[in-house]
């Protein structure tokens, strides 16, 4: 069940990806990297230039309906003329299972997506995240060789988005074909995915297991979503934690060579600290105690002179480990 594909949208995505069987990549990047268009392409709801194999099938020009692609939106999209086991017996039905094979299907897999007591009810009449479980529940019953994943927790209770990650953890750990899941959530990426594929403008801009892309991040979108700083100077890499960045009204005496003037941006709980993140020379996030927030009185549109140790940073080249 690997997948091979090299997908190309004129001005929207030039991505080479390649996932072997048991893999969930997760695609990450900011807004407008290409991220929908690859899950999109892939699917075949995206005409799109290039090649791509599934499990040894050529999908170039295969229609969509004949992909064995299970594919879950952020917005569900549930038929909402069908109540939930119709929804998910959809998949086995249009493969030829006969109605009651497919409907015993449909009931096992909302079952073990803990919803088994909505089958007989509209999406209409389903929470976001009862809706989300019964989407997910269709991919999979589909038997799919791919599984995509579109933002799958987008606009859920924090809470619900917690439990429905665990139970989504649970069965990807299962599946034997390839997951590839874009998320705007470093917990996403990094508790359910086995790689990482960062997207900027339409291209990778870094691939490699979570842990590698998150300490050593090379874009400042993968910086910010795994809390870390990271400054470019040409093909160098220095990153550096919240929690190494001092924050001062005025200029640290000495010669510190890693010194900036910013202004605070916005200053918001984050742990046992308060999170601010600022803009000026370069942007950057520090992590200050509640009592250094009163003391300096520290509030949006405060100047402020943030500094780090050298000892604090970790430089690396694209390509490299750390080189200190």
């Amino acid at each position: 069940m690997t997948l091979d594909a090299r997908l190309e949208v004129p001005d929207r995505l030039d991505v080479a990806l390649t996932a072997a069987p048991g893999d969930v990549v997760a695609v990450v990047g900011p807004n407008g990297a290409g991220k929908t268009t690859l899950v999109q392409a892939l699917a075949g709801l995206q005409p799109a230039a290039g090649s791509a194999t599934l499990a040894g099938t050529d999908l170039t020009g295969l229609p969509a309906r004949e992909r064995r692609i299970g594919l879950v939106f952020q917005d569900q999209r549930l038929f909402p003329h069908l109540d939930a086991v119709e929804n998910v017996a959809f998949g086995p039905r249009s493969r030829g299972v006969r109605r009651p094979e497919a409907r015993a299907l449909a009931q096992e897999w909302l079952t073990r997506l803990g919803v088994a007591d909505l089958a007989h009810r509209r999406p209409g009449a389903l929470s976001g995240g009862q809706a989300q479980r019964v989407a997910i529940a269709r991919a999979l019953a589909a038997d799919p060789d791919l599984l995509l994943l579109d933002e799958p927790f987008t606009g859920l209770d924090v809470g619900v988005a917690a439990a429905l990650r665990i139970e989504l953890a649970h069965h990807l750990a299962e599946f034997g074909g390839v997951t590839v899941m874009v998320t705007h959530d470093a917990l996403d990426a990094l508790t359910l995915a086995t790689r990482v594929v960062v997207l900027d403008e339409g291209r990778v801009a870094q691939t490699g297991t979570p842990d590698e892309v998150a300490a050593r991040p090379r874009t400042e979108h993968v910086a910010r979503l795994v809390g870390l700083n990271v400054l470019r100077e040409g093909d160098t890499f220095r990153a550096f934690s919240p929690s190494s960045v001092a924050v001062s009204l005025a200029r640290p005496d000495g010669s510190a060579r890693n010194c900036w003037l910013g202004r605070v941006r916005s200053a918001a709980p984050h742990g046992d600290a308060v999170r601010l993140r600022t803009a000026g020379e370069v942007d950057l996030i520090a992590d200050v105690t509640p009592g250094a927030v009163r003391e300096l009185a520290l509030a949006p549109g405060q100047q402020v002179w943030l500094s780090v140790k050298e000892t604090a940073v970790t430089t690396y080249r694209a390509g490299t480990g750390p080189e200190t």
